[in-house]
């Protein structure tokens, strides 16, 4: 009751305080979203109908899809109907990996769709799967996931849902509207450590939550190679038009589900963002290619790195960065301090108020390397434990398998997805506020409630076995 009490008052006294003027934003964005009606159907905590046997059509398999499709194939009571890409030599290249799967007994007549842009809707219409795949570029996330959701199919994007916040309002009012899932497949939430963290938190280890910062940094000036086709084909265009921070979810995935953001406990405030100046993308079109190249034609204006802090209801605070474009190893961050202790990553590493015993013997020691090995012992995350073995030979050290046995364990046994649409909209929704705020200047955003108040009666993800 204590804790419940306390964060009742500081979440009244943070909106008190911005309604005397110090962030008047926040309170008329909060107001206004949670006048807008529920269309149909809160999807916070909701569970499809069970599906026996999850049939499945994959629209996009130049990369991610690919791997989406094979992992997806191995597992019991699955069948792979369609596969829908630009290109026929991708479309026929992973329908002959799915004919394959199974000794070629349990997916047979796959519905095979190339060539114009449009025919994923003829797809949808002829084949009517249970379920579609999304990894296309990102500006189509939207709309193939809006329709897929209205064909009647549960809709699994990849990150970003969605570009535009009238996007995200759109793909929540679809979902609501059809009952239909439409999940961002974040697959870092899986990852190891990240899962380990998610059980310590929720275990206390760390106190009360205070502070939290997550990333992206992947250096990826080699796309730019992707000159006709590919990730960098499209992708090189969003750093020339966009400044912010244009691909947060992978970092903020996982502390906002430790923080437990959108569900009970706590929710996105306000965001505000700046960006460093656009040097990095011209110099490597510079020296890589010829003047006349049309990636020396671009007007970069996405700055190299971009730093954001939220705040969240509670006063919490987050501090979000992206960078695909400096030369520095790679990192998402991933740290979250409390009260009595802070877990950080990048390398892995832990520090408690107390120390850990026989390792530590206080905070100012952190406890990695080798040594983390009690701490794995004691806190890995029971779902690792249980589909590790499973999964480790998928995409990303085991991560993306182990997203995708828990989308089809879900849609199985008629569970609630690990990730609802209102947390992939959020946490998509860094991008289009973080541009703005930049614009702006570094002026304070308003995130939309795309729950529309609901939040505080959604319960948060539990530590599933």
């Amino acid at each position: 009751m204590k804790n419940i009490d306390r964060r009742n008052f500081i979440r009244k006294t943070t909106l008190a305080t911005a309604a005397m003027g110090i962030g008047p934003v926040v309170t008329q964005a909060s107001t206004s979203q949670r006048s807008r009606p529920i269309t149909q159907q809160y999807m916070g905590d909701y569970a499809a109908p069970k599906l026996d046997t999850v049939r499945a059509a994959f629209i996009g398999v130049g990369s991610r899809g690919g791997g989406h499709l094979k992992f997806f194939g191995t597992l019991p009571g699955t069948e792979i109907v369609a596969i829908s890409d630009l290109y026929e030599d991708n479309v026929n290249k992973w329908g002959g990996v799915a004919s394959e799967i199974g000794a070629g007994q349990r997916h047979k007549n796959i519905a095979l769709y190339h060539g114009d842009e449009h025919l994923w809707k003829t797809m949808l219409e002829e084949v009517k799967p249970d379920v579609v795949f999304i990894a296309t570029n990102w500006k189509n996330h939207a709309p193939m996931a809006i329709e897929t959701m209205k064909k009647g199919a549960h809709a699994l994007v990849e990150v970003p849902i969605a570009v535009t916040l009238e996007e995200m309002w759109a793909i929540v009012d679809a979902s609501e509207q059809t009952r239909k899932h439409c999940m961002m497949m974040e697959n870092v939430n899986y990852d190891r450590d990240e899962l380990m963290f998610l059980n310590m938190v929720r275990q206390g280890v760390i106190g009360e939550l205070l502070h939290a910062e997550a990333a992206y940094i992947h250096e990826l000036r080699g796309q730019m190679e992707d000159q006709d086709r590919g990730t960098g084909s499209w992708r090189t265009l969003h750093y020339a038009e966009r400044n912010g921070n244009l691909y947060p979810t992978h970092g903020l995935g996982p502390v906002a589900q430790y923080m437990n953001l959108a569900r009970k406990e706590d929710h996105f405030g306000s965001i505000v963002s700046f960006s460093t100046p656009a040097l990095g993308r011209k110099a490597y079109a510079k020296k890589n290619y010829p003047p006349e190249h049309k990636w020396n034609k671009l007007d970069y204006k996405g700055g190299d790195l971009n730093t954001s802090i939220i705040k969240t209801v509670l006063g919490r605070t987050i501090m979000v960065q992206w960078d695909e474009t400096s030369p520095r190893p790679y990192t998402r961050l991933n740290l979250i301090q409390g009260t009595k202790g802070i877990l950080a990553g990048f390398p892995t590493r832990v520090a408690l108020e107390g120390g850990v015993a026989g390792v530590t013997e206080d905070h100012h020691s952190w406890v990695q390397g080798g040594q983390l090995a009690v701490l794995y012992e004691k806190y890995d995350h029971p779902l690792y434990k249980r589909l590790n073995e499973k999964t480790k030979e998928s995409g990303h050290g085991g991560m993306d398998g182990m997203m995708m046995y828990r989308i089809v364990e879900c849609l199985q046994n008629g569970l609630p997805l690990d990730q609802n649409v209102y947390e992939g909209c959020s946490w998509s929704a860094v991008a289009p506020l973080s541009e703005k705020s930049v614009a702006e200047g570094g002026a304070p955003q308003a995130f939309p409630d795309f729950t529309r108040g609901n939040w505080e009666q959604t319960a948060p993800l539990g530590i599933i076995a």
